[in-house]
């Protein structure tokens, strides 16, 4: 079966009728055809590319049911609201329903009136719900988040895992698997579990070109660089994610006290506690979160314009994950991760942990020959090398996926734009740094060999007599920041070794040895040594914008924006959704830098599909208008 150009056209009608969208992106319409050809299909697009469109929109012209299978009960209704606000029949099946409600919801599937059926994979393996299924002769599966069938994927969830059963269960249904983040090792493993037949494989660009990311050494307090990333997004939204659950808490405390309107969210938390953060956040009364991991892929808000980490994600697959959920409306956001050499030792503790009590499903890996925690290992040296390397980041991250990145530079990361630069005498500084630390037999951790390359006369170098040693004061004229920082770059560079000595009653300490590397350097025979620092920034100066940054607001009428978006929150609130479920951040500026004079002309922007021109144009229009005659402004700009 093939698509027939005639579907191929009403897709597109059906596109700019219920979602307001003129054009389809790369790789959406292939996506598509598949569907309607009831081909197996796996797609993967980062976050905002658009991927759920790929399978609603083929629902509405197949014009049966699609059953889509998602994590989140809380993902579930954001999608179900927003194909509802676009005027197309979804419901959801789970237990957040009354019995009322869930009775309702079959009579209207076994009618024939749904076209997009959202449950999880645990219910979807239960014999009620097969046996619903086989009275609609379900043909179509749309497996939303699919890495986390994946046990290589970054956020394994065991459940889904029962999805391999969909096509002994369902002979005739086709199954299309979609995610944002997916090396080639996970989709391999996506097609092998979901025993997807000859599929379709699309993969799109992993660059996200709207987002600027910078990797910051943490230094100077912790709660002053978040304040300084908060202080640039006055009034936005942003997500702030920390290790461990004391110092989301902490750090909450802390905003607070500073003034700033923050929520925690944690699986320490009670279900209640985590639903009222997520539900303030989506609907836009708490513009900070700060959260473990747990938090986000639940979460649809289109409007997050920046996202921090206090430490280092685990791998460059979650921090790929991560970052997606910063503009996914496709205007500019910003991606800051405050790094130390510090949180490899951290997260390897905390693996080491969880394995050896093996208590959490994602760290059994029976099926594999690695063990779970060499694999951990080596997506944690990955990413401390993307953390410390001196190329461009978007680049980097790319190459990571198995593409290339065609631009010298992207304009939109710290390297790109100027604020990490190379230390000069990088192999001088290292020879420095080594040999200090052979002098000091190998006995000591990084800040007493930054003390002593310091030349600090402290009553510990003093009591010990190191301040006779011939590297004593060697580098006193650099910052014991950047002395730590450039010690943990050596070690990921291979030429330095940090080990943990048990000192008994379970404790340790990290000292620093050298290895065959090590002298490979004191000698001058290896000589490729990098070290980086930040650039210098002159007081009160902020940081630069990115390309990104700079053309988003050209020709937006800022008070309109803020107007509508007023309006926007107040609609939202009295009906009981998140705001961008009434029109996303890209609609709203573009309907502030155009000032349509007409529905007609209105019906021309973006995100405004003819449901939503019914609903809402009359009421945007009015408010568009009256600020027109207001300010002097122009319509039909």
């Amino acid at each position: 079966m093939q698509t027939l150009p005639s579907q191929i056209s009403q897709l597109n009608a059906i596109v700019e009728k219920h979602w307001g969208i003129h054009k389809l992106r790369p790789l959406q319409e292939p996506a598509m055809c598949a569907v309607l050809d009831g081909r197996d299909s796996l797609v993967v697009m980062p976050t905002g590319g658009g991927k759920s469109l790929c399978f609603q929109a083929p629902a509405v012209v197949r014009g049966d049911t699609t059953v889509v299978v998602s994590p989140l009960i809380s993902l579930m209704k954001d999608q179900v609201d927003g194909l509802i606000s676009s005027g197309i029949a979804a419901v959801q099946l789970n237990s957040s329903l009354t019995p009322e409600e869930r009775q309702q919801h079959e009579k209207d599937i076994l009618a024939g009136h749904v076209r997009l059926l959202f449950v999880s994979p645990e219910r979807l393996v239960q014999t009620d719900m097969q046996d619903l299924l086989r009275k609609i002769d379900v043909r179509t599966f749309a497996i939303d988040e699919a890495h986390c069938i994946s046990h290589w994927g970054h956020d394994f969830r065991p459940e889904y895992r029962q999805l391999r059963l969909l096509k002994s269960m369902f002979p005739k249904a086709s199954v299309h698997a979609y995610t944002a983040t997916a090396t080639e090792q996970v989709r391999g493993d996506i097609i092998q579990n979901l025993n997807l037949n000859d599929p379709e494989i699309l993969v799109g660009n992993f660059d996200r070109a709207n987002l600027t990311y910078r990797i910051m050494s943490r230094r100077g307090g912790l709660l002053k660089q978040v304040l300084s990333v908060i202080d640039r997004h006055k009034s936005e939204g942003g997500i702030i994610y920390c290790i461990r659950r004391a110092e989301v808490d902490e750090l909450t405390a802390e905003l607070k006290q500073a003034g700033i309107k923050a929520m925690a969210y944690h699986a320490g938390m009670t279900s209640q506690e985590r639903s009222q953060t997520q539900e303030a956040f989506s609907e836009e009364h708490c513009d900070v979160v700060v959260a473990t991991v747990a938090f986000g892929m639940g979460i649809d808000r289109s409007n997050v314009r920046y996202v921090l980490h206090t430490a280092m994600p685990k791998s460059l697959e979650a921090y790929q994950q991560e970052t997606g959920r910063a503009g996914r409306d496709g205007l500019e956001a910003e991606c800051v991760l405050l790094h130390s050499g510090a949180d490899v030792f951290t997260w390897k503790a905390i693996m080491q942990k969880a394995a050896s009590e093996q208590n959490q499903n994602q760290f059994q890996y029976q099926d594999n020959d690695l063990s779970y925690l060499e694999t951990a290992y080596e997506h944690l040296h990955i990413i401390d090398r993307y953390c410390r390397g001196a190329a461009c980041r978007h680049s980097l991250l790319v190459a990571h996926f198995g593409q290339t990145y065609d631009k010298e530079s992207c304009g939109a990361c710290d390297i790109c734009l100027g604020e990490t630069i190379e230390v000069e005498g990088a192999p001088v500084i290292a020879q420095k740094i080594l040999s200090c630390i052979a002098r000091l037999k190998e006995r000591y951790g990084i800040g007493y060999v930054a003390a002593v390359l310091r030349g600090e006369n402290s009553q510990e170098i003093r009591n010990r007599g190191d301040q006779n040693v011939s590297t004593y004061g060697l580098l006193k004229e650099h910052h014991v920041n950047d002395l730590r920082d450039w010690m943990y770059q050596l070690i990921s560079q291979e030429v330095l070794v940090q080990e943990n000595i048990d000192l008994g009653y379970g404790r340790a300490v990290p000292i620093l040895k050298l290895n065959g590397g090590s002298w490979q350097v004191m000698r001058g025979q290896r000589t490729n040594i990098r070290l980086l620092k930040p650039a210098e920034r002159k007081k009160g100066e902020r940081a630069k914008l990115s390309r990104a940054e700079t053309g988003s607001w050209d020709g937006v009428d800022r008070d309109l924006f803020e107007t509508m978006r007023d309006l926007r929150r107040e609609l939202a609130d009295q009906r009981r959704v998140p705001p961008y479920i009434i029109f996303n951040d890209a609609t709203l500026r573009e309907l502030a830098r155009i000032r349509p004079s007409s529905l007609e002309r209105m019906r021309m922007v973006s995100g405004i599909g003819d449901s939503k021109l019914r609903d809402l144009g009359q009421t945007f229009l009015d408010v568009i208008t009256a600020h027109c005659k207001e300010t002097g402004a122009t319509f039909d700009s």
